[in-house]
């Protein structure tokens, strides 16, 4: 019977000590959250989060090439679009579907690109011609589209694969998932 007395006593003695050193630790924590420090970057911060700003770029800038390149661009030359052709409905759905996908990352890469000074610099002058494209998911459902607005759309993403390249940050077209493409 002692034993099993020892045995309960030591258990509650260490779940009462974890429960403490919990609670001390948790009141330090809030206490160096709420204080301010964490605020200020730290040089390597800042390397940390222009390197992140880069990465995302990438990442959204080729999504967007992607996204043009499958669903709007290759249909259009394949005349897809055009009334009559085989598969125009579902291929103009996809090309909406993708011209507001294109938009919205092109827009995030934008904003990424702003934790970079020189990747900034680079993507600040297509930021008009990406506010252009706002309404390209619409023209392209209701089949609204042309030779030049396929042609402002590969400009506008060349120009920024041009200027992530010029800023140490290459982008490669990456095919979005349906998922991806349909915002799920």
């Amino acid at each position: 019977m002692p034993r099993s007395l020892n045995r309960a006593a030591a258990a509650l003695l260490l779940s009462s000590t974890l429960l403490l050193s919990t609670a001390a630790c948790g009141s330090d924590a809030t206490q160096s959250l709420t204080t301010g420090s964490a605020a200020s970057p730290s040089p390597s911060g800042t390397f940390e989060q222009q390197k992140l700003a880069k990465t995302r770029f990438v990442a959204n800038a080729g999504l967007a090439a992607g996204a043009t390149y499958q669903w709007i661009v290759k249909p259009y030359r394949a005349g897809k679009f055009k009334k009559g052709a085989d598969g125009r409905t579902f291929a103009l759905v996809k090309a909406g579907l993708a011209g507001a996908f294109t938009y919205n990352r092109l827009k995030a890469a934008v904003n990424n690109a702003k934790g970079d000074p020189l990747l900034s610099k680079a993507v600040a002058p297509l930021s008009a011609g990406i506010d252009s494209l706002k309404d390209l998911g619409t023209k392209l459902r209701k089949g609204e589209i042309d030779a030049a607005d396929v042609g402002g759309l590969e400009g506008v993403i060349n120009g920024i694969k041009e200027a992530g390249k010029s800023a140490g940050a290459e982008v490669v077209d990456k095919v979005p998932s349906a998922s991806q493409l349909s915002g799920g």
